[in-house]
């Protein structure tokens, strides 16, 4: 007896100081809405190379193997691969049959965080699956496929190459942009190797600008009748051609956004347009990987910037596609993301912005039905919250008070071999379009958020009621009611109009079908009879927040099933 009391004591004292050593090692205190201890370490406040994108997509799917896989979905024009995560919870079902969301950024090369804003979405999915219960609800009715980067090749020119913040837009096609029969020959030039394209200004008795004092990285426009000091000269560079041009023949000027089978238009009319519609290898991939995907209900693409929640048409011609059910839905969905994402505004793009023709955003809606957003990421108001933006003088005070002299490079004298001594300097290439590393993860995680609200409103259905009437002569009414919980139906009206996805299917199984109709009007008893394959019943649509009824005459009284089977809408049983 005093042995097992001594045996008991030891192993007592053994999980006492365990525990304790374990509470010793937890130097964390759990912040709301963050994995406290995630399995995959990130840090969200700077920007990776494609290589470091793919370093963390593997990560995911090693610490999250039944949540996470990843897929190739094609190769770039340079040879990489275009990676998506499918994010799911896979035990639960085929993530191909459940309703789709559908993300991916950085389709332009400077528009980079949009890389690291999707892929916060796989991390966050992954991470909180298992301490948030409604994440582990929507990974077991919804499937995610993200795709950071659709322009490999691009993000890596612009952080590897010299570049300015606005260059280049497009991917790594060599073109003849000035028209001089040659491509290519005026690559940038970074004269001061500093990995940044910045300007060039010179000394001249006509110039029209001089240094602030206060602050002598400013350059100040003079007054009509006073006499400046310094000329402008554009970007830096050297004029290789001697058409006394610099950098008009860098990575061809082509627009990937401007690609796209919808509305497309040739470059003398939408300037970026390359050859024909998917002539550009990275969006026929995403196209294919996407027509492979009926699934797909919801889509979101990251860009930059401006602080906008953008849905089509990209043109006025266009203005018919979205009908007044699916505009109601579009504006649900965006005004509960100007809550959630401050200093972003809702946007029709071609009534607010521009016209754009080819563009992905078109396409996911125009040719595949599928609700879609575009945000353009990072808004100045993220700096001070105002509301009121201060151009180039609100960037010099960011730099001054924020970012402490960072983001711009000091004015330094040049010999340059065609204008003589001037002076370099601006700001970084990634700054004004891209967030400062303190303010990037905050955006990605809201952005993340709203991304989510649209995913959780592709359609759930179910199997919500199921009534018999017994009519005699060994027949039975059945008659169910499917219901969808959620806000977007299984078809848009552009989907319906075009016929793109088939239709959804209510079917009966486990007994023998006379009849089989869609109860139109209840009250009335207002049916619309399916002569052919009585037993599956084909609805064209099940409508967002609302239902549909399927009345079969069967003969007999055995137990029976009813299934939902829908492309966009999932499945969905009961069985008696």
């Amino acid at each position: 007896m005093k042995k097992t009391i001594y045996t008991l004591a030891i192993c007592l004292l053994f999980i006492c100081v365990n525990l304790t050593d374990c509470f010793a090692q937890e130097k964390f205190f759990h912040a709301i809405g963050t994995p406290h201890q995630p399995k995959v370490e990130v840090s969200w406040n700077r920007y990776n190379t494609y290589d470091g994108l793919v370093d963390i997509m593997k990560k995911i799917t090693k610490a999250h193997p039944e949540l996470a896989r990843m897929e190739s979905v094609g190769k770039s024009f340079e040879g990489r691969d275009i990676w998506a995560l499918i994010i799911s919870d896979y035990k639960s079902g085929n993530p191909d049959r459940k309703p789709g969301m559908y993300i991916d950024g950085n389709i332009h090369s400077n528009e980079i965080q949009g890389a690291e804003f999707a892929l916060y979405a796989a991390w966050y999915l992954t991470e909180m699956y298992s301490e948030i219960d409604f994440i582990k609800e929507l990974l077991t009715d919804k499937t995610f496929y993200i795709l950071p980067t659709i322009n490999p090749d691009a993000r890596e020119n612009f952080m590897k190459e010299p570049n300015s913040p606005h260059s280049p837009r497009s991917g790594m096609i060599v073109l003849d942009n000035d028209g001089d029969g040659e491509a290519g020959e005026d690559r940038f030039d970074d004269l001061n190797a500093d990995n940044n394209i910045t300007m060039m200004i010179r000394k001249s008795p006509d110039g029209r600008f001089v240094k602030d004092q206060q602050n002598p990285k400013i350059l100040k426009r003079v007054a009509a009748e006073e006499k400046g000091e310094y000329e402008m000269l554009g970007f830096e560079g050297i004029d290789r051609d001697g058409d006394g041009r610099v950098n008009e023949d860098g990575i061809g000027y082509y627009d990937p956004n401007r690609d796209w089978a919808w509305n497309w238009q040739p470059d003398y009319v939408q300037r970026g347009a390359y050859k024909y519609p998917f002539s550009l290898p990275e969006n026929r991939a995403v196209a294919d990987f996407v027509m492979k995907h009926p699934n797909i209900a919801g889509a979101q693409t990251y860009h930059n910037n401006g602080g906008m929640i953008l849905r089509g048409p990209g043109a006025e011609e266009d203005i018919d596609l979205y009908n007044r059910n699916d505009v109601r839905i579009y504006d649900a969905i965006a005004g509960k993301g100007e809550e959630m994402i401050p200093g972003y505004r809702y946007l029709v793009v071609y009534k607010d912005l521009y016209s754009v023709f080819g563009g992905e955003l078109d396409w996911f809606y125009g040719a595949r039905g599928i609700f879609t957003f575009s945000n353009e990421l990072m808004t100045s108001y993220l700096y001070f919250h105002s509301k009121e933006s201060r151009g180039q003088n609100e960037e010099f005070k960011v730099d001054k008070y924020l970012t402490f002299g960072d983001a711009f490079v000091d004015w330094q004298e040049y010999e340059h071999p065609q204008f003589g001594t001037i002076e370099i300097g601006g700001f970084k290439k990634n700054f004004g379009r891209l967030h400062p590393g303190f303010l990037l993860e905050e955006d990605a995680h809201r952005n993340m958020a709203f991304t989510v609200y649209h995913a959780y409103h592709t359609p759930k259905l179910s199997v919500m009621d199921v009534q018999e009437e017994k009519l005699g002569s060994g027949l039975k009414e059945i008659t169910a009611t499917i219901y969808n919980e959620r806000l977007m139906p299984t078809h848009s009206s552009q989907d319906i109009k075009n016929k793109i996805e088939r239709p959804d299917y209510v079917s009966i199984s486990g007994t023998k079908v006379i009849v089989g109709m869609i109860v139109e009007n209840e009250d009335f008893n207002v049916v619309k009879e399916q002569k052919n394959n009585p037993q599956k019943v084909a609805i064209e649509n099940i409508p967002g927040m609302g239902t549909v009824k399927v009345r079969w005459i069967v003969s007999d009284n055995k137990n029976y099933r009813i299934t939902v089977d829908s492309a966009k809408g999932g499945l969905a049983d009961w069985e008696k």
